[in-house]
């Protein structure tokens, strides 16, 4: 570690202040003990150095101590920093649903050359500052509809962006409330406690207002993205008759205040953007300087070393001492012999337990693996116990363990087809040379599994920190992330003779030659021997299929009459169930 002097800074000045109180106290330390002193209002003051046993030395250390203690602490706490340290950057995981207003309104040409080309084009351009982080798109008119959930992938919503208009939308109307309820909907069912709406509309009315205070209780925030002009400009409704649409910019302060965000007017620029708070979604932790990935360290721990040894100064002849073996004790107990880590929460030694039991179930050791998944009571507790008993041949206690994972979540699928597995594994009738493997094990297993499935156990499974499955009674290609059943045991195959050895050798020779022939036929452009011969293509057959390729060839790729069609289902599904 260099000490660079001429970088000394603290990065919390503030706590500097404090020091200005270090005379103050002195100050009131040396009139308290003055007051203490009763002799003082007996004894004439020239008198009381030859009459009073003061305390000597001892008592101004002890007062030296205590401020060289005070003066340590608030440097501490002030942060000095004298060097840097990489600062890694993370992309903020916070949603945003954007809830676009795609009534007839949108239509007017108050913002050249249209409001709609604009929207489009201030989409592409949130949905590139938020390229990472999850992105929503719901559309509103009479009503609300989802055209896209929430995705990281914004260049998939970005296929749709040509495809907005009012054309889309089953019923035209103005309804804001509805799209923003629907936006905290979609937050809601993505888990998400904390979550951005950011509505693109004109005005906006009570209901709208009430929708975004309702929006705030549940922990989103809503701000608003004004679209047109004070002036407004006319548009033709679904009616045919002909409206104008104007900017209600109070209303839409309004409605960001409820929703506790902020409102701006649409720009021609970036500049809506950055003042509605997502200019980036690339954000760096707080500290970080603008070289970008660099941050000030707080080296004030380094003060609390002498610190400490100052506060044991505190303590009486013996208190450290006994201060410190209290503080051993734990380390030194029984219980930490035993594996209780006094230092970390129940999730956290659960979690290391797990970890433990899966590092033992990729190196082979299933007894070790067993032993740390257990008393794991959770649903991948209870399922990772049962692929370490699975691989021990414990067919019976391996499915009681999915059977308990399976109660604790209903519908796992891993376990499910585990269990399916283990259990026809259980009923297969043993094969010769079987049975005869470590004592204890059930079921009809055998001893070379390990050295037949070692390439296909190496990896986890589909759950985080949870290991592959046990052997299962298909084979892997028929059941991705399952193992095969080990063959039978080397011992029980009886080899080859010197006739069954001649006749393979000879099959073997003869699909040579075969496929030897069929690649010097493909070359001469000849068919195959044993190949039917395809006849040349007729002129009714050629002119059927180029009738065939024009034809689908005008059949339109329009993500917008996939957009319509959903939603026009969607509204009638939203009838038949009188919502």
């Amino acid at each position: 570690m260099t000490f660079d002097l001429t970088a000394l800074h603290f990065l919390r000045p503030h706590w500097l202040w404090a020091l200005a109180a270090l005379p103050v106290l002195a100050w009131a330390w040396r009139a308290q003990r003055q007051r203490r002193s009763a002799w003082r209002g007996h004894v004439d003051a020239h008198l009381l150095p030859h009459l009073l046993v003061t305390g000597g030395s001892g008592a101004r250390a002890g007062v030296v101590v205590a401020a060289m203690a005070y003066v340590l602490a608030v440097l501490a706490l002030a942060g000095p920093s004298w060097r840097q340290a990489d600062q890694p950057l993370w992309q903020t995981q916070r949603p945003l649903v954007v809830v676009l207003d795609l009534s007839s309104r949108i239509t007017a040409a108050d913002l050249p050359p249209s409001r709609l080309l604009q929207v489009r084009a201030k989409l592409a351009q949130v949905l590139q500052v938020r390229a990472g982080s999850p992105v929503a798109l719901v559309a509103y008119a009479d009503d609300a509809f989802t055209v896209t959930p929430l995705t990281e992938d914004t260049a998939n919503i970005g296929l749709f962006l040509d495809e907005l208009s009012p054309e889309i939308m089953p019923r035209d109307g103005q309804h804001a409330d509805r799209g923003i309820a629907w936006a905290a909907r979609l937050l809601a069912q993505a888990d998400a406690r904390r979550g951005d709406i950011l509505i693109l509309t004109d005005r906006a009315d009570s209901a709208a207002v009430a929708a975004a205070a309702s929006a705030r209780a549940q922990g989103y925030t809503v701000s608003s993205l004004g679209l047109g002009t004070a002036s407004g400009a006319a548009y033709r409704g679904s009616d045919g008759v002909i409206g104008r649409a104007a900017l209600d910019a109070a209303s839409l302060r309004g409605l960001a205040t409820a929703g506790g965000g902020r409102y701006h007017a649409l720009t021609a620029d970036d500049g809506d953007i950055a003042a509605l708070g997502m200019r980036s979604s690339a954000l760096a932790t707080e500290g970080t300087t603008s070289s970008g990935g660099k941050a000030w360290r707080d080296e004030g721990y380094w003060l609390l070393i002498p610190l400490m040894a100052l506060a044991l100064l505190g303590f009486r002849r013996g208190a450290a001492l006994a201060l410190v073996g209290v503080l051993w004790l734990p380390m030194a107990s029984p219980a930490s012999a035993a594996g209780i880590d006094w230092w970390r929460r129940a999730d956290q030694a659960e979690h290391a337990r797990v970890v433990q039991g899966v590092d033992a179930y990729r190196q082979g050791d299933y007894a070790a693996a067993e032993q740390a998944f257990t008393g794991v009571d959770s649903a991948e507790g209870w399922y990772n116990l049962g692929n370490a008993l699975a691989k021990q041949q414990r067919y019976d206690d391996a499915i009681a363990a999915y059977d308990r994972a399976l109660r604790a979540q209903p519908g796992m699928q891993d376990a499910v087809a585990n269990r399916a597995a283990v259990d026809a594994a259980r009923k297969r009738p043993p094969s010769s040379g079987e049975g005869q493997g470590k004592p204890g094990q059930q079921g009809a297993g055998n001893q070379d599994a390990k050295g037949s499935q070692g390439d296909a156990t190496s990896d986890p499974g589909s759950k985080q920190e949870t290991p592959p499955p046990p052997a299962a009674d298909k084979p892997a290609s028929q059941r991705p992330g399952k193992t095969p059943p080990a063959p039978s045991p080397a011992s029980s195959r009886t080899p080859p003779d010197a006739a069954t050895q001649s006749a393979a050798d000879a099959a073997q020779r003869e699909r040579m030659r075969d496929a030897m022939a069929r690649d010097s036929a493909q070359r001469a452009g000849q068919p195959a021997p044993g190949e039917p011969v395809v006849q040349a293509e007729t002129a009714e057959q050629r002119e059927r299929r180029q009738a065939v390729d024009a034809w689908l060839k005008r059949v339109p790729d329009e993500p917008g009459s996939l957009l319509k069609a959903k939603f026009r289902l969607e509204q009638e599904r939203r009838q038949r169930e009188g919502r």
